[in-house]
């Protein structure tokens, strides 16, 4: 097998590990109202969450009843979850990713923003600005046809929609 055959295969597991990781916060759901309420965007939740590293995915969720913003991070080659304050947009909680789906989420995440010139914030924004009326939910990076993208999800109060928007 050729080292870009390789490639190939690697960035098409990743792509369908994102596709299915945001099929996921999907069928989870937002509650419109919490996020409604929220005060801090998810853009400003990943420019927050820089301080600990570079933003690799971020999202809304609810989390035992409630919502949380968390963004996932890497530094150094460490990966981390850092919980964002959706009130006052402070770093509530930062805690290292070692393990599991979570760990190899982040690596395959990494890899893709490795290749980005244009940020999660910046693709957020441009997803947020061509579809007024919606706040954005999660973000998530992946690679189509070798290119990175972020697959970004969009909700209102009348439903929810995903929208890609290339990161090169």
């Amino acid at each position: 097998m050729n080292r870009k055959f390789a490639m190939q295969v690697i960035s098409a597991v990743g792509a369908i590990l994102m596709l299915v990781g945001t099929a996921k916060a999907e069928d989870k759901g937002v509650d419109w109202k919490a996020l409604e309420a929220a005060k801090v965007s998810l853009g400003k939740g990943l420019a927050a969450a820089q301080a600990k590293g570079k933003p690799i995915s971020g999202k809304f969720e609810m989390e035992d009843g409630k919502l949380q913003l968390s963004v996932y991070t890497a530094s150094k080659g460490k990966f981390s979850e850092v919980i964002v304050d959706y009130t006052s947009g402070k770093i509530s909680k930062n805690e290292q990713i070692k393990e599991g789906e979570d760990y190899s989420d982040s690596v395959a995440q990494s890899k893709v923003m490795a290749k980005a010139k244009r940020s999660l914030s910046a693709a957020v924004a441009k997803a947020v600005a061509r579809n007024p009326g919606y706040r954005a939910v999660s973000v998530v990076p992946s690679s189509e046809q070798g290119k990175p993208v972020a697959t970004v999800v969009l909700e209102n109060s009348t439903g929810t929609k995903t929208v890609s928007e290339k990161l090169d």
